[in-house]
């Protein structure tokens, strides 16, 4: 299944559909944050190898900062991924609200 970004534009009789920039934002953040947690990364980390602030990655990771074609290359570049895998729909559309629960450690 593809991407659900379009909004139908009314009386548009070829189909086309309009980019919605909200859900695009939030996507693209939660798949950047499913991509950083994939290679073992924290936000503090990324952001540190990314040359960005924490609280940037935090935001556009919340779907709050809208990203320049720049801030995805570079992210895209730190991942070691192609642009086109941020723009991937995200596996899961939720988004975990406060700290990760702590780690036990395992002897």
């Amino acid at each position: 299944m593809g991407p659900c970004y379009s909004i139908p534009i009314p009386g548009d009789a070829q189909g086309v559909r309009r980019i919605d920039p909200d859900r695009l934002l939030r996507d693209v953040g939660r798949r950047l944050a499913e991509l950083r947690s994939e290679k073992g990364a924290t936000q503090e980390s990324f952001a540190a190898e990314a040359g960005l602030s924490t609280r940037y990655v935090q935001r556009v990771e919340a779907g709050e900062e809208n990203l320049t074609l720049r801030s995805l290359a570079i992210l895209a570049s730190v991942l070691r991924s192609p642009v086109a895998t941020l723009l991937e729909p995200p596996r899961t559309r939720g988004t975990r609200k406060g700290r990760p629960p702590k780690r036990v450690a395992t002897s």
